[in-house]
């Protein structure tokens, strides 16, 4: 039982490795950093949990997807749609940068034309 529990500890382990992973590959990482560190750890940690939950009941029994795997497994898919959706908030109601903004107005206007004023140098003026 003790190297069961060994391997369940590795496993969350790798688990929250993986949803922080995921989470900051799809959602961003900079609408990651916007978020609050409860709110990274209540989602992350509770999707590394429940994958962890689920291979506990997938062993307990003997068919691997009986209903407490099933739930558990739509626990974490429920978390990770959280994760998700936390993401998209901060998307769009995140904060900004005022001064980013007002670089990209200025790099908004449009650059002048050039005027050729001479001749080109293989054509030669005529008197």
């Amino acid at each position: 039982m003790p190297l069961l529990r060994l391997a369940y500890t590795t496993q969350f382990l790798i688990a929250l490795i993986a949803v922080f992973v995921l989470w900051s590959t799809v959602g961003g990482q900079n609408h990651l950093d916007l978020m609050p560190w409860y709110l990274k750890l209540g989602l992350g940690g509770g999707a590394a949990l429940a994958a962890v939950r689920a291979t506990v009941a997938s062993v307990s029994f003997n068919k691997a997807w009986n209903g407490r795997t099933l739930k558990w497994f739509g626990v974490m898919l429920a978390l990770l749609l959280g994760c998700g959706l936390a993401s998209y908030y901060y998307h769009l109601y995140g904060e900004t940068d005022e001064e980013d903004q007002q670089q990209e107005e200025t790099a908004t206007v449009a650059p002048a034309t050039a005027v050729r004023t001479s001749s080109p140098a293989w054509k030669t003026p005529t008197p």
